[in-house]
């Protein structure tokens, strides 16, 4: 069992939690993973590794309620404890000196690029990082983004914060006046593609990490596989992270969609039968 020491609301329906696990606190490097089940009868999700705090013995996660395990996991208390919380998993994040590197986030993609650039910033890089969101109330962990970085670009939807728009547009603009030497983006899949047709254009080496149906985490259920260079590749034991001009884009999109209408239905149940009773006595 793992203990719940901490919970914040850090934006609409997004929470950070620091969780207990000081094995995996000892383990952990940036962007690798963590497979949770909140329950004996819970399902198993996988969640980017947002941070660890070695001295405290606890790993965050940032969670966004998106479906019901995401939604039953944050009507959780400080106190309570989850059932399974396994990791590190996944393989870290190759961190060396490159240069100049451009890291675009979108989304809850902003917790998961988070330790990323804070080691890249480590290890001697000029750090550009370009954050996107819907509007100015969704954008996520600013300041710890901003002092983990040289320059932080915004760009939102709605024109609240930042310039109006994608961060593909902000990501041009900065590759046309910087010799940026690696991009590394996380977000919705339709943004990762974006970037990836960008750089491919301009030949700028470019790292995605993608986020699958995933269930053991371990390789064997074959749950996540997906296409790159041609390859059957499983993202929880070769990835997750992967050269986005070789994944196979399409093919992601719509594994990703397969199972959309059977999660909406649960999720629909589960809010009907009064979310999630796992802290109630």
């Amino acid at each position: 069992m793992f203990k719940i020491l901490s919970k914040k609301e850090i934006a609409n329906n997004i929470r950070s939690f620091e969780i207990q696990a000081p094995d995996i606190a000892k383990r952990a490097k940036a962007g690798q993973f963590v497979i949770l089940r909140i329950n004996d009868n819970g399902e198993r999700i996988p969640l980017t590794i947002a941070g660890a705090d070695l001295s405290a013995g606890s790993v965050r996660i940032i969670v966004q309620e998106a479906g019901k395990t995401t939604a039953a996991l944050c009507q959780m208390k400080e106190g309570d404890y989850i059932k399974d919380f396994v990791g590190p998993l996944g393989h870290a994040t190759e961190i060396k000196n490159y240069g100049t590197v451009a890291a675009v986030a979108g989304g809850v993609g902003t917790a998961e690029v988070l330790p990323v650039i804070k080691a890249l910033k480590e290890e001697g890089n000029k750090v550009i990082t370009i954050v996107g969101a819907r509007c100015e109330d969704l954008l996520i962990l600013r300041d710890e983004i901003e002092a983990a970085s040289d320059e932080l670009l915004i760009a939102t939807d709605d024109g609240s914060c930042g310039r109006k728009g994608f961060v593909t547009d902000v990501l041009r603009d900065v590759v046309e006046k910087e010799a940026v030497n690696v991009v590394y983006a996380i977000g919705p899949v339709p943004m990762m593609k974006a970037v990836a047709n960008l750089t491919k254009e301009k030949n700028i080496k470019t790292m995605v990490s993608l986020n699958p149906i995933m269930v053991d985490g371990t390789g064997m259920c074959g749950a996540c596989r997906v296409s790159v260079d041609g390859e059957i590749k499983f993202a929880c034991v070769e990835g997750p992270e992967f050269d986005a001009h070789k994944v196979n884009w399409e093919e992601l999109i719509s594994r990703l969609a397969v199972f959309k209408d059977l999660e909406k239905i649960s999720f629909e149940k589960f809010k009907s039968r009064g979310g999630c009773k796992c802290s109630q006595g």
